[in-house]
């Protein structure tokens, strides 16, 4: 297999505000978000991060795309450092989070363009891939009804499409199907399996077993910030269902700390 992206021994930390220190039960002014986490994504595979909330899985795929700068570590993609090259990187990949946000007044269509021209999608190839993308996920329809009046599904089938206009060989997502209806989300989980078959490496973020199993060839899970267990998903599960294992292992963790 091919390696395609390399985390080499990720930590990241950040400073508690008062509000934060009451939210998390906590005197400590610092806390440590990741760390030492380390994993290997291949060539045409998924590469799951479970874990609950809290666990690190959003700061991990931060550093990844290069949007927050790991404390230590660094991240190799296709050969790029994303601490001394993140230029390199971003154009290298895709990233799909909660966090962006479509702007209400546009429509789908001046969105996608927008994307393009950012990435320097040539217009020809934008045209093309769009219309291919729209169709598949039935934006067609809504390409020119303003963002505020479309459904939740609709705006993160939007947000998907507009985070690989550029084809990336690279595609992170965070939490790609959480609040979806059933059939979005199917949809969504559909389109990760045919990036799959493209030849994509498609690193996803998630607490849903049933997703994991189902789309994952191998998965890393991360409890407080580290990385417990990581290799093929069939043998981290063993003769036990995903999430059975998982709480298995997290009662081990969480009993040590303790």
């Amino acid at each position: 297999m091919n390696e395609v992206l390399r985390a080499e021994g990720l930590k990241k930390t950040f400073r508690l505000s008062s509000k934060q220190q009451k939210i998390e039960r906590t005197k400590k002014r610092k806390k440590i978000a990741v760390n030492g986490v380390s994993f290997t994504a291949y060539e045409g595979e998924i590469f799951g991060l479970l874990g609950p909330n809290g666990a690190g899985k959003t700061t991990t795929l931060r550093m990844i795309s290069t949007l927050i700068r790991p404390d230590k570590g660094d991240i190799i993609v296709a050969g790029s450092s994303a601490v001394k090259e993140p230029w390199e990187v971003r154009a290298k990949i895709g990233f799909l989070t909660s966090e962006l946000k479509l702007e209400d007044f546009f429509t789908p269509n001046y969105m996608y363009d927008f994307f393009s021209a950012l990435h320097g999608v040539d217009e020809k190839v934008r045209d093309s891939r769009k219309k291919r993308l729209f169709e598949k996920f039935g934006i067609d329809k809504f390409a020119e009804v303003k963002i505020a009046n479309l459904s939740t599904g609709m705006k993160q089938k939007l947000s998907l499409v507009v985070s690989i206009v550029h084809d990336p060989s690279i595609i992170i997502f965070d939490e790609p199907t959480n609040g979806l209806d059933v059939i979005t989300a199917r949809a969504v989980t559909d389109f990760l399996l045919e990036l799959k078959a493209e030849g994509k490496t498609i690193i996803v973020s998630t607490h849903i077993f049933s997703l994991v199993e189902k789309i994952c060839d191998r998965v890393g899970i991360i409890i407080g910030g580290e990385m417990i267990r990581c290799g093929r998903t069939v043998d981290i599960m063993g003769d036990l269902s995903l999430e059975d294992r998982f709480f298995e292992i997290y009662r081990e963790t969480v009993g040590d700390a303790e």
